[in-house]
């Protein structure tokens, strides 16, 4: 009985850090996401998708601390200098906390507009911090085409995650009614 109870709570911890997990699979698995064609370069950021739906709709599974360690972790995997990737996690976090407190009413299509403010507003940062800060060329077609790649596969991976929310839900509330 006692060696169910402790595979309970070990599923139970696993499942509440679950999408911290996630998180840092995506930014170990190096965040963008290249796919070519004709000599075309497609990129999609999941990391952004990851940071805004947990930070949307359960912030308190996301710390900021772990989102600045996968920026950091980002930045040292793709080579970007140390803090931009935290600086456009939390921005996406910031813009997610100003839209909770203002949105009465979620659903998908609402969400998937503030992504798409949210992520153009990231990826101006990113563009004005690379290239006028440090002076690093940066092809603004490519990121826009990255942007849009991004915004276009959110509603398919939010439906993923508000699956993975779903059973982390029901394993909270099975935790609190033993």
């Amino acid at each position: 009985l006692q060696k169910v109870s402790i595979i309970n709570k070990t599923y139970s911890t696993f499942l509440a850090i679950f999408p911290v997990i996630i998180l840092f699979i995506s930014v170990l698995a190096n965040s963008k996401y290249n796919f070519s064609y004709d000599d075309n370069y497609l990129s999609f950021n999941i990391s952004y998708i990851i940071v805004f739906f947990w930070s949307l709709k359960r912030p308190e599974y996301l710390g900021y601390g772990f989102i600045f360690l996968a920026g950091i972790l980002n930045d040292v995997i793709q080579n970007n200098p140390l803090g931009i990737s935290s600086i456009e996690y939390l921005s996406i976090c910031v813009l997610t906390a100003f839209v909770r407190r203002r949105i009465i009413l979620q659903n998908l299509i609402y969400d998937w507009v503030f992504f798409l403010i949210s992520i153009l507003i990231v990826g101006s940062i990113n563009y004005i911090i690379l290239v006028y800060i440090f002076n690093i060329p940066i092809v603004y077609n490519g990121l826009l085409l990255g942007l849009f790649a991004t915004f276009l596969i959110y509603p398919i991976l939010a439906k993923i995650l508000s699956w993975i929310d779903n059973i982390v839900q029901a394993s909270i509330n099975d935790k609190k009614n033993q």
